[in-house]
């Protein structure tokens, strides 16, 4: 499997062929989802979700398909019938060669003013790949690679470390960085690296890792 880094959230799988975007959100390239013969969205906040993108990738490949919450499918099902899948919790689901499990419910807390949202990770190919979105969730499984979102509104690294801690991956690689400078990036390498427990990971937006 290859992996290939988007800007911020988002992440591009290829395997036998075919590939699956997870979260081509308003961060990230225009052309992030382009090519996809399968997207999955974890909720609704615009640097996970951008319909602009998500509709030149549907239009650019009439038999890609998109995986989401009620919240995001609500908005889409209408433009594509048939093409916009609704899931959650507990929900298992093949596409475009991944098996696919939906793990959580909640967005993270980012005040205990803002209501929190619907949140829903992915795990791909039994524990292959885990995008947990905007949560901190442990799957019920072992997983080899975690896509770690490193630095958001509703984190702080003590958390991204114990996180680290509790999934127990073989390797973390960084995801929801677009706010994180140049500056504080050597930071944040060292303490979850040397905190984790995990190999912790970072590829430049459009670079690939082999799985």
């Amino acid at each position: 499997m290859k992996l290939t880094k988007m800007s911020h959230a988002c992440v591009r799988l290829e395997k036998d062929g075919q590939t699956l975007v997870v979260d081509p959100g308003g961060f990230s390239e225009e052309d992030a989802a382009v090519g996809a013969d399968a997207i999955l969205v974890t909720h609704e906040h615009p640097d996970h979700f951008d319909e602009a993108r998500l509709r030149a990738a549907m239009e650019a490949n009439p038999a890609a398909g998109i995986w989401t919450l009620k919240s995001v499918a609500e908005q889409l099902s209408a433009a594509f019938p048939g093409r916009v899948h609704t899931v959650g919790h507990g929900d298992t689901f093949t596409t475009a060669g991944f098996d696919i499990e939906v793990h959580g419910e909640l967005h993270a807390v980012i005040h205990p003013d803002i209501p929190r949202i619907t949140n829903v990770g992915y795990l791909i190919d039994g524990g292959r790949v885990f995008h947990p979105g905007d949560a901190l969730t442990v799957p019920d499984r072992p997983v080899e690679t975690l896509m770690l979102p490193v630095m958001a509104p509703w984190n702080k690294i003590a958390e991204i470390i114990d996180y680290v801690r509790e999934v127990k991956p073989h390797r973390a690689y960084d995801i929801h960085d677009a706010l994180l400078t140049d500056l504080a990036r050597p930071i944040y390498d060292r303490q979850i690296g040397g905190l984790g427990g995990s190999a912790h990971l970072r590829l430049t937006p459009g670079d690939s890792a082999e799985l």
